[in-house]
């Protein structure tokens, strides 16, 4: 896409054009500063277009640990502010780890049970971390890896410090995570990358080998993963040329192709 903007409203419309087709979507979130663009997006969707989530149901893909729900860092808050305050889900469809459950080794059970009791994620958001990570699946965590506690690194850390007035020390060390194997078992993932500052580590994750170090790289073996990136991003691909190809030719493609089209419709009917 040209820019974040652009990447950042087609992959809101994605998941619009499978709530639609599906209403009863079980919907993987995540969060991040990206992040907040799409919810923007789908919060427009359903102003301007009645875009109906009253019916799905969406499992995000981690939260810190020893923070409660209403702590400005949460990621229950950071949901409730950016997405479910703003449209028609039932906040009981709504599911986040439990970052201050008794036992959390039960808690992460209980996640994934709860997750296979609604049929399994159909579509998976996703960004990337500075070190390739997605959820947190930090560098060497196992591909087939389960929801599960783990400790954040330094990067991470400084990353999500933007939640906890810019200090990384402010930062919970420790995280409950979808597993890359739970992530995998999504029937569709999208992949959200946009920036400078991610093109070297979305080249590894996208065209390099497949690695615990760089955990995105995983998302290779998914049958059906579309990467949303901008130009920036995309600098140090080597496959531009092609995947821009793709997306001129291939039919999965076609809905999205108009750009313009891809804005909330009244919006768009004023512009």
């Amino acid at each position: 896409m040209p820019d974040k903007e652009k990447a950042t409203l087609l992959t809101a419309r994605i998941l619009t054009e499978d709530l639609r087709t599906k209403p009863t979507l079980v919907l993987g979130l995540a969060t991040g500063r990206t992040m907040k663009q799409v919810y923007d997006h789908l919060a427009s969707f359903h102003l301007l277009e009645a875009l109906d989530f009253s019916r799905c149901s969406t499992f995000n893909l981690d939260e810190f640990i020893g923070i409660p729900t209403d702590h400005q860092g949460s990621y229950r808050r950071y949901m409730q502010e950016h997405l479910f305050n703003r449209v028609n889900i039932t906040i009981g469809n709504t599911h986040l780890p439990d970052g201050m459950a008794p036992n959390l080794a039960q808690e992460c059970q209980q996640y994934e049970t709860l997750i296979k009791a609604s049929g399994g994620i159909d579509a998976q958001l996703l960004g990337l971390g500075i070190d390739g990570h997605i959820g947190f699946n930090e560098p060497l965590s196992a591909l087939l890896s389960r929801t599960r506690e783990k400790a954040l690194t330094p990067a991470t850390l400084a990353q999500n410090a933007f939640m906890f007035g810019g200090d990384p020390s402010r930062v919970p060390r420790r995280a409950i995570t979808m597993g890359v194997g739970t992530i995998l078992d999504s029937r569709r993932c999208v992949l959200l990358v946009t920036g400078a500052s991610k093109a070297s580590i979305l080249a590894q994750a996208v065209e390099g080998p497949i690695t615990s170090m760089v955990t995105a790289s995983a998302l290779q073996l998914h049958p059906r993963c579309q990467v949303v990136v901008d130009e920036e991003a995309a600098t140090n691909l080597k496959g531009k040329d092609y995947y821009r190809w793709v997306f001129a030719n291939e039919p999965e493609w076609v809905p999205f192709r108009d750009l313009d089209a891809l804005k909330p419709r009244a919006a768009a009917s004023k512009s």
